[in-house]
């Protein structure tokens, strides 16, 4: 009972990090707050990372409720995802970043595009609502709080992260974990698919 609890934690865990990958979200942060002291990138991070828990957990609680409401499935809702993972994949590979707009006020950008739909985006919501009714509550809030925890711990340490990886390896970084994020939309959609089409 132990080993099958630890197993789907690790892959709910995992499936999670991977599809939020704030790794990879570095670039972006960096840039996001370059101008901004201390304080500032700290109340962003906080920001950002409440802001994301807090859509994921009522995601996974009420996620299938709220697509009800719009009469939307699962399947569906996959699918869409799936398709827009892909784009951020997309461009993400081409362009190095995700170029969502200008980044807006400062209280504002810990919100947008941090929070979403970079780290509690489609594919973060969607992984979060199937770990919900494949795995349950504790399992789903176990891993939103681990890979939480860890994206805090990253965009907390941003500056030294930076500095080790350089530009070069942040960029290589980004776009190794988009290949990923482009993988894992494929599975989304053809995942989504085959229970609209079933």
């Amino acid at each position: 009972m132990a080993e099958v609890f630890l197993e789907d934690l690790l892959r709910s865990t995992i499936a999670l990090f991977v599809v939020m990958d704030p790794i990879g979200s570095v670039p972006l942060f960096i840039a996001m707050t370059q101008k901004m002291d201390k304080q500032e990138r700290i109340a962003v991070t906080k920001t950002a990372v409440i802001t994301a828990a807090i859509l994921l957990i009522v995601f996974a609680v009420a996620g299938t409720q709220i697509l009800s409401i719009f009469g939307v499935t699962i399947a569906s809702f996959m699918v869409a995802g799936g398709v827009l993972l892909f784009i951020v994949a997309i461009e993400l590979l081409t362009h190095g970043e995700w170029r969502f707009g200008s980044a807006g006020a400062q209280g504002e950008s810990g919100v947008v595009p941090l929070a979403f739909p970079l780290l509690a985006g489609p594919g973060a919501i969607t992984a979060v609502i199937i770990s919900f009714q494949t795995s349950g509550i504790i399992i789903t809030a176990l891993s939103i709080a681990i890979v939480v925890g860890i994206t805090a711990v990253i965009l907390r340490y941003v500056d030294r992260i930076y500095k080790v990886l350089g530009r070069r390896g942040s960029i290589i970084v980004t776009r190794v974990f988009a290949v990923f994020i482009s993988a894992i939309a494929v599975q989304f959609i053809v995942e989504g698919a085959k229970d609209l089409f079933s």
